[in-house]
């Protein structure tokens, strides 16, 4: 499963204790700064690939592709996505094409597969996200500069092991 992130300095904005029934925001200042990331789960292990990029594009799609070829050591790989405009690219099926040149779909390095549309809801990587976002608003102290934001959304997903039923839900699918 594959999605991108795009983190805003504002996402790490904090809430401390108040009056009862008072939330009191924590503005932040910079909040056009934004990172973009890619991240992807293998649902039989829960392991977890983060990686930032420029953007979401075509270019930064075949990137982050490249690299999880390189972590998975060149396995096969099926990948559930969105629909996002740069997934089904021109750029994105030549990088196929070339990728896959000459083999049976069967023996495909990369093959993809895409949600249903419009339902995020489907797809376990939004609720990674989420899980990282929410860290960030917990240490929002800490995190001071969007630098240390950065750093810490990273290291939050450094050698993070994921399970919860939406992930368990699919296996069923591959088994």
């Amino acid at each position: 499963m594959e999605d991108e992130c795009h983190l805003l300095w504002g996402d790490t904005q904090g809430y401390v204790w108040g009056k009862t029934n008072e939330q009191i925001a924590i503005p932040m200042t910079n909040e056009k700064l934004r990172q973009t990331y890619y991240g992807a789960v293998n649902i039989m292990n829960g392991d977890c690939y983060v990686s930032p990029y420029e953007k979401g594009n075509g270019k930064c799609t075949i990137e982050y592709l490249e690299y999880l070829r390189k972590e998975l050591k060149h396995k096969k790989i099926l990948m559930f996505w969105d629909g996002a405009s740069y997934h089904k690219s021109g750029e994105m099926k030549d990088y196929l094409a070339g990728l896959n040149d000459g083999l049976k779909p069967e023996n495909w390095k990369v093959t993809f597969e895409l949600f249903a549309p419009n339902a995020p809801e489907q797809n376990p990587v939004e609720d990674i996200w989420l899980q990282g976002k929410d860290y960030l608003r917990k240490m929002f102290a800490e995190n001071n500069t969007f630098a240390k934001v950065k750093k810490s959304f990273m290291n939050y997903y450094q050698n993070r092991k994921f399970t919860f039923p939406k992930l368990e839900m699919y296996k069923s699918f591959i088994l």
